[in-house]
């Protein structure tokens, strides 16, 4: 025989159970808001340094001997700015006007001995005072601000910004003023980890991509992605580097480097972020690494891809619609009217509105003037652009003469690959 419960005992057992179902979700949120806040919590930014146009030269090896310590460093220094300045191609000139161009020495790896100086260093010197001897090394035109997304991945892990690693060090401590690429490199800090993960560079969605980019204020992304693998802990370390960019993550390059052990991988990855330049730069050249046009959106506008689908949809609707009238017409039996048609009277086309709006830019050149200038006059829709004020060094002014409203001019700049704020009734744009 079953003895069966009374009602309150089962009762109670039931506010019991639910009692504990209540504390059990309540624990497993405090956990999830613990886990989401433990994402964004501790150190884990680096500062970008500030990035300037002098001219940079790394690498270079001295071994001098002197007196002492001190004239041993001295002499190690001379030489590294004689190096330094036979690299990048410049005149025979005495240590003393070598060293009047010299901004810094910049001290990479070094060991001291009784009087001897064995170092690798790196030599800055003064675009202002040193361009002038080195023809080919002046100035040149930038690319569009590009997001910067470094990518460690070692030990099965994928690492952006969750945590500070070496290679995120690498390029946030990257002299890149005398560089043809604008990068924007974000520290990493507070929720950058969150919006800028491993998971967001395989994403296909431009308007994921755009909420993203546009809180950077960049037109398109570069993903240099370093691949390390060691041998066995403190030993060999080989670097497979991939260079990929835009939001299709398209592949531009890759190479490898290797490392004798763990001490040396700073300076590998050093080496690995001037070789990502390099290929940088030449794909700006090859006219690869243009700003992705369906990240530029001047309203709810789709994919060129998708567009197109979208088109040929309508052209295919259109036909069918045709056919059916036709055959509805047939299947009428209407005879044909012996008058002859007279041509519809065409209706009058309203020419568009033209508007003159005001562009402010950045001139900190000449060139860059002329640059900008050509490319706002290329922009479809515009009927004309002629500066106003200008100020080199500056913020100059031009007034452009455009199809349509301000909406639209913003958007067709933002398709030339300009960075665009909008105002009342005028625009400021930056590469």
């Amino acid at each position: 025989m079953i003895a069966s419960l009374p009602p309150a005992r089962i009762t109670f057992s039931r506010a019991i159970v639910r009692i504990g179902l209540v504390l059990a979700a309540l624990l497993l949120a405090i956990l999830a808001a613990r886990a989401l806040f433990a994402q964004v919590e501790g150190e884990r930014g680096i500062a970008a340094v500030v990035s300037s146009s002098d001219i940079d030269v790394g690498g270079i090896e001295v071994n001098e001997t002197g007196d002492s310590i001190e004239d041993a460093r001295q002499a190690g220094y001379r030489k590294a700015q004689r190096e330094a300045w036979a690299k990048l191609g410049g005149p025979s000139m005495p240590d003393a006007q070598l060293q009047g161009m010299v901004s810094a020495v910049v001290i990479e790896q070094e060991r001291l001995g009784a009087n001897r100086y064995v170092a690798t260093l790196g030599v800055i010197f003064d675009r202002a005072r040193a361009g002038r001897f080195l023809g080919g090394n002046t100035r040149r035109t930038q690319s569009a601000p590009m997001m910067l997304v470094p990518v460690t991945i070692s030990g099965g892990s994928e690492l952006v910004y969750e945590k500070r690693n070496p290679w995120q060090r690498a390029w946030a401590e990257y002299q890149a003023g005398s560089s043809r690429i604008n990068y924007v490199r974000p520290s990493g800090a507070g929720s950058d980890s969150l919006l800028i993960n491993y998971g967001q560079t395989g994403r296909r969605s431009r308007l994921w991509w755009r909420n993203i980019l546009d809180q950077f204020e960049a037109a398109d992304v570069l993903v240099p992605i370093a691949k390390l693998e060691h041998q066995y802990p403190g030993g060999p370390v080989t670097g497979t580097f991939t260079a990929r960019y835009g939001p299709d993550n398209t592949y531009l390059d890759s190479f490898k480097l290797s490392v004798e052990s763990d001490t040396a991988v700073p300076q590998m990855l050093t080496a690995a972020v001037k070789r990502f330049d390099t290929i940088f730069e030449q794909a700006l050249a090859d006219g690869k690494l243009k700003p992705d046009s369906s990240l530029n959106y001047g309203g709810a506008s789709a994919a060129p891809a998708l567009q197109r689908l979208i088109e040929l949809g309508r052209a295919a609707k259109a036909r069918e619609d045709a056919a059916a009238a036709a055959a509805r017409a047939g299947e009428a039996g209407e005879a044909p009217s012996s008058e002859v048609p007279t041509a519809p009277t065409p209706t009058p086309t309203v020419a568009a509105v033209v508007s003159n709006f005001v562009v402010q830019f950045a001139s900190p050149d000449a060139g860059t003037i002329d640059a900008t200038l050509a490319a706002v006059r290329a922009t479809p829709g515009v009927r004309g652009a002629a500066t106003s004020s200008l100020a080199i060094g500056g913020t100059s002014v031009m007034n452009v003469s455009y199809n349509g409203d301000i909406g639209a001019l913003a958007a067709a700049l933002r398709a030339r690959g300009f960075t665009v704020n909008q105002g009342a009734n005028a625009l400021a744009i930056r590469r």
